[in-house]
């Protein structure tokens, strides 16, 4: 690594940091969606002029680490003029799962390409089979809109007929016109920072940093790799099921760390399913990622050059690297938290005072949408619930919280209901749902939804039959569970389904607890 000012390395990594922070600001506060403006369902992140990632604000694991395959993928396709804005979803072009839209802008200095500004936001609807876009499908077209790299703008102006065609293919036109209106002002004021930051210091001094940055979290990973022994630490767990066959999914790794590098295979995994929880090899490279900077205990810029000492096997047209045109909306959300839970599962038999138990291993997605006579106006709304951490060697798990792949924040009740025409009647933890242990898991969540007038419901979710797993001696965390109460009538679903209810029908999703710590002194 090349000898910097550790004053000026550290100036610069907040400097980055800053710009993808207030990046998020903007988005956050100009969106329509309580999918973007509440729940925070977006990432925004810098990059180089080769797509690589220099740094990223504290946003959504899953986007964040796919992200710089989009970008790769838009360099690819078209050529960037200053004023332009790529746009795509396409899971096999660096895209996570079809609600999740790219927005990429390029920033020239001095007439050169030197820098990309994206945020990645999940959208409540991009057409398909279902309002939420979160289909229970068996290919990737009924899944929603696929959007290739496409300029949205064009030398600083809108591309209308990209945008009208977008919004004749989703269910909440308006919706989508605001939320993408906030990306693209994102991106700008993204832009603009960068160009102040350029104005301030330099060119060479920008660009040189932003080198030494990814530098930086290199190095700091390759001294953890080095903490680890040397050795191949191999696990496996399962996807309760695709949401089209009731068959568990294997999903099997093992990790072979020699000095500071690490190879990272998951052969042996299942082949790709016909249901939507297949994941594409961007999804895979993001839970990698993820895990392997949790164990980094510095304070160290999310970026590209945490790739750097990992090698990720991942066998072609499996449930962890998806051939096109598989069915992947699942693959996202539930998939990669498996990833997770495998690879930590692996790393504990490496080093089982610091790898917690498994936390609730699911997003608990619910998708709905409908027509409200009120409003006179169609509605389509996507969310994930939270659910117990896994306990860990110096703490018990948290309750009720968003873990591991996701990172975003609780729907407020009140916001809920102004939006939609529906009641939230009740909220709370699940008490008992956590494993016991020398340090307990985490408890889960109740949430109870009244639907007022009638909706088709989606819910994709895990941990049904597989429940989360404890450690050293901790017991497992409690399985989760979805019903509906009908006229009186309570029936128990399965943890993917596609429904319709109608008005006073309530859906109740009790969220899985996390695994033990240790084995319970009671």
């Amino acid at each position: 690594m090349t000898k910097v000012d550790p004053i000026e390395l550290e100036l610069f990594k907040n400097v980055f940091v800053a710009i993808s922070e207030e990046m998020a600001a903007v988005l956050g506060r100009t969106a329509l969606s309580p999918n973007i403006k509440e729940r925070k369902d977006f990432s925004c992140a810098l990059f180089n002029r080769s797509g690589e990632t220099l740094a990223q604000g504290s946003h959504i694991p899953v986007h964040l680490g796919a992200m710089p395959l989009s970008v790769q993928a838009a360099l690819r396709a078209v050529t960037f003029e200053k004023g332009d804005l790529v746009i795509l979803n396409d899971p096999y072009r660096g895209g996570t799962h079809l609600p999740d839209i790219t927005c990429i802008s390029p920033v020239f200095l001095g007439g050169k390409l030197e820098f990309i500004v994206a945020n990645r936001a999940h959208h409540s609807d991009v057409g398909g089979m279902t309002p939420g876009s979160m289909p229970l499908a068996t290919e990737l077209f009924q899944e929603g809109l696929i959007i290739p790299p496409l300029k949205l703008y064009s030398r600083g102006r809108l591309n209308r007929d990209v945008f009208d065609l977008i919004l004749a293919n989703v269910r909440t036109p308006d919706e989508r016109r605001g939320d993408l209106l906030a990306q693209v002002a994102a991106n700008d004021i993204g832009r603009t920072r960068i160009e102040e930051a350029v104005g301030r210091f330099g060119t060479g001094k920008v660009r040189l940093y932003a080198g030494l940055i990814q530098d930086y979290s290199e190095e700091f990973l390759r001294r953890t790799l080095r903490d680890i022994p040397d050795g191949e630490y191999a696990f496996e767990d399962h996807l309760d099921d695709d949401g089209i066959s009731d068959r568990p999914i294997r999903i099997a790794v093992r990790i072979a760390v020699r000095g500071d590098r690490a190879v990272i295979d998951f052969a042996g995994s299942a082949p790709q399913t016909t249901g939507g929880v297949n994941a594409n090899f961007a999804i895979t490279c993001s839970a990698v990622l993820y895990v392997f900077r949790c164990l980094v205990e510095e304070d160290i810029p999310f970026n590209t050059g945490l790739m750097r000492p990992l090698s990720i096997l991942a066998p072609r047209a499996s449930i962890v690297n998806a051939d096109f045109p598989a069915a992947c909306a699942g693959g996202n959300v539930e998939t990669s938290q498996r990833i997770v839970d495998v690879l930590l599962g692996a790393l504990a038999k490496a080093m089982p005072e610091r790898i917690p138990a498994a936390s609730q291993g699911t997003m608990n997605n619910v998708a709905f949408g409908g027509y409200d006579p009120v409003r006179k106006r169609h509605f389509a709304y996507y969310e994930t619930i939270g659910g117990g951490m896994g306990g860990g060697a110096a703490a018990p798990g948290l309750s009720g919280v968003h873990t591991h792949m996701t990172n975003s924040l609780n729907t407020p009740i009140e916001a809920l209901e102004n939006y939609l025409p529906l009641k939230i009647r009740s909220y709370g933890l699940r008490k008992g749902s956590g494993g016991r242990g020398a340090n307990p898991g985490g408890e889960g969540i109740v949430r109870e939804y009244e639907f007022r007038v009638p909706v088709d419901l989606t819910v994709i979710s895990e941990r049904r039959r597989f429940a989360p797993y404890g450690a050293r001696g901790g017991d497992p965390g409690a399985s989760g569970r979805n019903s509906v109460d009908s006229r009186g009538r309570t029936r128990t679903l399965g943890g993917k389904v596609n429904i319709k209810l109608g008005p006073g029908d309530v859906l109740r999703v009790e969220t899985p607890g996390g695994g033990g710590y240790g084995k319970s002194k009671g």
